[in-house]
This record gives C-alpha cells, structure tokens and sequence, in this order.
C-alpha cells in the first residue's frame, strides 16, 4: 500500500479508536479535511482481508493462509480521493467491503496475529510516507502509532450506534435489518475487546468522546480544537 513520500514535513499523527458505528470514518475524513492531511480507514484493510477470504474460499479463522494469501493481491489507497478508495488488484472495493457478509467476519478475520502483523506493518508504512495523517481504526492510538501527537477514543449506545450503520449502508443502496446490524455489532464488540492481539481498548492518554447526542460536526470542532491546543502545547 506505498505511496509518494511527502518529504520533510512536521509530523502530525492523530488517531481515532472505538467501537464500530460511533462514526470514526465520517469524523476522521471531516477533521482530516479541517487540517488539511491525509486519512486512514484501517478497518478497510481488516474488511479487504476479510474480502479475500471470501472470494478465494479461505476459512477466516486460518491466518496463516489468509496472510499469505495477502501477500498475492495489490492492496492499494488511491490518495488522489477523498477519503481515499481502497483498490484490490485495481478493483475499487470501496463499497464491496460494506456489504454484510464481509461485516460478518472482519473481526475473525481481525484477530487473526498473522493478518494483523501484514496489515499493522502497512498502516505504518503509511504512516511513514504520511506523516501528516488521521487514523481510525481499533487499535491504532494503541497498537500502531502509540507515539501519535493526539489520541481519541469515541464511543456511543450500541442501539445507537446500529441506526447509524444501517443509515450508512441505506445511504449506499444496501438493504438491512436493525435487528441484524444491531447482534452484529455486540458481537464484533465482544470479538474485538476480548482478542489477544490489539484488543479494542481505549489508548492511555486518550481524548473520550460519548457521540451517542453529538452530531458530527459537534464531534469534529471538539476535535480540532484539541489538536489546535496540543499543538500550541508542543509549540510554547
């Protein structure tokens, strides 16, 4: 997943963590658009991987092959979009990865060690190669980029936080039950937090924000006014 290298420029690293529908994605590309940098979906990596395992017949629970299998396919962000698409072997999957049978298994697929060493390697490739960047994810305040200039750890009510994924995946043509979307998500909440490697917890240190009565554009100027603060700290 490489891309240009921006040079000599200061690093700024903000990450995102939390649960699923607490609206990481929407806020991380407003407030990365607000500061003018980049964007990362890192769990569009996770559902990539859980893609590939889909349509090559891969049991999510066999990281090794899963891992491998990674290793055969082009995983890449077009960086010229905002938010950036996701290409598999030049395939925009962007939308493909949305689709319930891929939310199914994304967090089997996430606890798997041998896929979250190939994926947690290429997140900080590109963090490396931008290091201007906003980072959203389960455990990228935690496990990725612990060292990152500012960390938040959003939250909300779970039934909350299933109206919210079935208006997203409504917005995209996609036809759920709330029932379904609501089971869906505790159970990747139980998966997530209760995994060896790079549980889903909130990162020493991390800014909370409850969004359950937020909208997003409240979520977004709290956000940037403690990146603004953080770097006058830094700066003074």
């Amino acid at each position: 997943m490489s891309a240009p290298s921006h040079g000599c420029v200061p690093s700024l690293i903000i990450t995102i963590d939390g649960p699923a529908g607490t609206g990481k994605s929407t806020v991380a590309h407003q407030l990365a658009r607000r500061l003018d940098i980049d964007s990362l979906d890192s769990g569009s990596m996770y559902r990539a991987a859980s893609l590939v395992a889909i349509e090559r017949g891969i049991d999510p629970a066999d990281g090794e092959g899963l891992a491998e299998a990674l290793g055969r396919v082009e995983l890449r962000f077009d960086w010229e979009t905002r938010p950036p698409t996701l290409r598999m072997d030049g395939r925009d999957i962007s939308q493909r990865i949305r689709e319930m049978d891929v939310s199914g298994i994304v967090s089997d697929v996430a606890k798997c060690p041998p896929v979250r060493a190939v994926l947690v390697g290429a997140q900080r490739q590109i963090g490396a190669e931008h290091p201007r960047l906003v980072s959203e994810g389960r455990d990228q305040g935690s496990i990725v980029f612990p060292d990152a200039t500012v960390r938040f750890y959003l939250d909300a009510d779970p039934r909350v936080r299933a109206l919210r994924r079935v208006r997203q995946l409504s917005e995209s043509g996609l036809e759920v039950d709330v029932a379904e979307v609501t089971e869906d998500i505790r159970r990747r909440d139980r998966i997530d937090s209760t995994r060896s490697d790079g549980p889903l917890i909130c990162p020493e240190g991390a800014i909370i924000i409850d969004t359950s009565k937020l909208e997003i554009d409240e979520v977004v100027e709290r956000m940037v006014q403690a990146v603004q603060d953080r770097i006058q700290e830094e700066a003074d």
